[in-house]
């Protein structure tokens, strides 16, 4: 890989002889102690050092706000801050955002681990492009070496794309690195678990001054916020050289060991989702796909998870308030119909 260069430098500041670089680092926590020291170690490896480092616990039951303080990087500005309840990823990344000032956001989860050139490099890729609108940019996430594959990696998400059906995907996740998906690209949207989010893109596209969903509480937020951000014309890219570790515990083929709580979230969002951002057009041609995995997913509910049948009625009880957000949403969108539209089709394109 070449070094970051020039680009890189220009996007760092230099404060007191050090470099540092404007971006603000959230990380929000639930139960997470055994992954926290990996995270802020990896945190204060960072090479130029983040401006700040917020770690917001949301009222967890082990050992995670010590822990987070006896790791908390020394030299590093920021905080460790217990919330009272559980907000979520969506509300946590929210109370972050609030305590920090930086021009850009690193939302950051306790199980990723990124390498010290990371921020340079997702700011050396802004750079490169001013004549891009650009509000998010994301790197290449890999999943943690496994015993028996020897240096033989997977992928875990290089961006996000949509598909017909109306889900998102991670793109390459599980896939052998065989380095695919290997130039920098446009993509869709990026994952929480560790993209910069520029924060006046993050300001424009809020809601009533949230900028996550509090609604979706976790699940499928990161994919809100990137349709809000597509329809008021930010970018969103993808760095391949920008290399970060994500032991990631949500996967389909996990739904059964999650939590009744989390699957419940889960297919409430994926509904919550829609209602926000489906336009007439795009229903009349995803109609049949669409209702063939609605149907799917009500099928998989009524046989074998009975504890996410609530989602259903959350939704018709709260229509009015979801119907109004949308019209919220709508009312303030920019963007043309083919500029959202094509991510149904289309899974990157070059820079």
């Amino acid at each position: 890989m070449t070094a970051p260069g020039a680009a890189a430098a220009a996007a760092v500041a230099t404060a007191g002889g050090k470099a540092s670089a404007p971006v603000a680092v959230l990380v929000i926590t639930h139960d997470a102690a055994g992954d926290l020291p990996g995270c802020l170690a990896a945190v204060s490896a960072l090479d130029p050092a983040p401006a700040e480092l917020l770690v917001i616990d949301c009222a967890s039951g082990d050992a995670s706000v010590e822990i987070a303080r006896r790791h908390f990087p020394a030299g590093l500005a920021g905080d460790v801050v217990a919330l009272p309840e559980n907000l979520g990823f969506a509300g946590g990344t929210n109370a972050a955002l609030a305590r920090s000032a930086a021009p850009w956001a690193l939302t950051l989860n306790a199980d990723a681990r990124p390498e010290p050139d990371y921020l340079a490099r997702l700011l050396a890729r802004a750079a490169a492009h001013p004549e891009l609108r650009i509000g998010a940019i994301t790197g290449r996430l890999l999943r943690p070496l496994e015993p028996g594959r020897g240096d033989a990696r997977l992928l875990d998400a290089c961006g996000m794309r949509l598909s017909p059906f109306w889900r998102h995907f991670d793109r390459g996740s599980g896939e052998p690195d065989r380095g695919q998906l290997g130039r920098p690209q446009r993509v869709f949207g990026g994952t929480g678990a560790a993209t910069i989010f520029r924060r006046a893109a993050l300001e424009d596209v809020a809601v009533d001054g949230e900028v996550f969903d509090p609604r979706f509480h976790s699940f499928r937020e990161d994919a809100e916020l990137c349709f809000r951000l597509r329809e008021r014309r930010w970018e969103v890219l993808y760095e391949p050289a920008a290399r970060c570790e994500h032991r990631r515990g949500v996967l389909p083929s996990r739904r059964r060991l999650l939590s009744a709580y989390a699957n419940y979230n889960s297919l409430k969002n994926r509904y919550l989702l829609r209602l926000y951002h489906q336009t007439v057009g795009n229903l009349a041609w995803t109609f049949p796909l669409a209702l063939l995995r609605d149907l799917q997913a009500l099928a998989w509910v009524l046989l074998a998870e009975r504890s996410s049948l609530p989602a259903y009625s959350w939704l018709w009880r709260r229509r009015g308030e979801l119907l109004a957000r949308r019209r919220a949403i709508q009312g303030r969108r920019t963007a043309g119909w083919w500029e959202v539209e094509r991510w149904f089709w289309t899974r990157g394109i070059d820079l």
